[in-house]
């Protein structure tokens, strides 16, 4: 099945000179939630405008949905909702009236059914006749989404959707976010919170300065580049590693209670069970074991301090 967004050679230079974006190629299944992580100011917000039709290029080719967003860009823009990062709204309007005439915008005709399934959904339903302006944060938050579902687009982008906004609203937000999957709709979001990444998303993309420097299933990322930890908490404080278990690497805490051994999960042997042997060997006793493994945040950051 082709890609539902497929971005080649895609850069982006603004008239200071700042590259935003430098040769992105990337492609975005139908259907899938993809999460894009980056720091500020690696190119997330110019990616997701340029696929919007929001920013021009400054080169590389989009397709979306099949359509050239240069030479379709009608087509192409139909196929997407958005969620800015910024909270845009008509103050003065109704929550009804925005929506409604955000679908109009797109050249559909009304379909009060749709809205108020939306509304419903977002828990908008009785804000419904309400000026925006008299809305929380958190409620305009759910507006944008709203128009953004207005036209029942095929493609969904959300950037940054839940950036200060309260739990209830996260939690709202990733059970429609997992609906719309459900119904064939392609999510893709950019978040600093990197456990909605983690909860959510089938597939992760980093990027870092313009540049993409990773695409990766997310269970497959984690089991590569994911690393686990052996916490050993010892019956008598140490003051310092041992000489001979220095060649493990060992992390000792300030209390000096409590040893870490870090392994890689996808290596031939952990070194475990040498590392116990050798515990028992420079008479070392243990009180206690447990094991920790890495997030994706760890992943992330490794990721980004490498490539910076």
């Amino acid at each position: 099945m082709p890609p539902v967004i497929s971005i080649a050679k895609l850069s982006k230079v603004y008239g200071t000179g700042h590259q935003a974006l430098s040769e992105v190629d990337l492609e975005i299944r139908r259907g899938e939630i993809f999460a894009l992580l980056g720091p500020n100011g690696a190119g997330k917000t110019t990616l997701i405008n340029i696929v919007c039709g929001i920013v021009t290029a400054s080169s590389g080719r989009i397709l979306v949905d099949g359509h050239d967003i240069a030479t379709d860009y009608r087509a192409a823009r139909k196929a997407i909702g958005l969620v800015p990062q910024e909270l845009t709204t008509d103050a003065f309007e109704t929550v009804w009236a925005t929506t409604s005439f955000t679908r109009g915008l797109f050249g559909l005709k009304p379909n009060p059914a749709h809205i108020e399934r939306v509304l419903r959904d977002l828990s908008l339903w009785d804000k419904r006749d309400s000026r925006i302006m008299t809305l929380s944060g958190g409620m305009k938050r759910r507006v944008l989404i709203a128009k953004a579902l207005s036209h029942e687009p095929r493609i969904l982008f959300l950037d940054e959707p839940t950036a200060g906004v309260d739990v209830e609203l996260r939690q709202d937000m990733w059970r429609l976010v997992r609906g719309l999957r459900d119904q064939g709709v392609t999510v893709i979001l950019t978040t600093h919170y990197i456990e909605e990444a983690e909860e959510m998303a089938d597939r992760v993309g980093v990027i870092a300065k313009g540049r993409i420097i990773l695409v990766e299933e997310k269970v497959e990322l984690m089991r590569k580049l994911g690393k686990k930890q052996l916490i050993l908490q010892l019956q008598a404080p140490l003051s310092a590693v041992p000489e001979a278990l220095t060649h493990h690497h060992l992390e000792l805490a300030a209390s000096g209670r409590e040893l870490t051994y870090t392994y890689d999960t996808q290596a031939e042997g952990t070194g475990i069970a040498n590392l116990l042997a050798d515990f028992a060997a420079a008479d070392i006793e243990v009180g206690d074991l447990s094991t920790r493994q890495s997030s994706l945040e760890d992943i992330f950051v490794d990721l980004v301090r490498t490539s910076a």
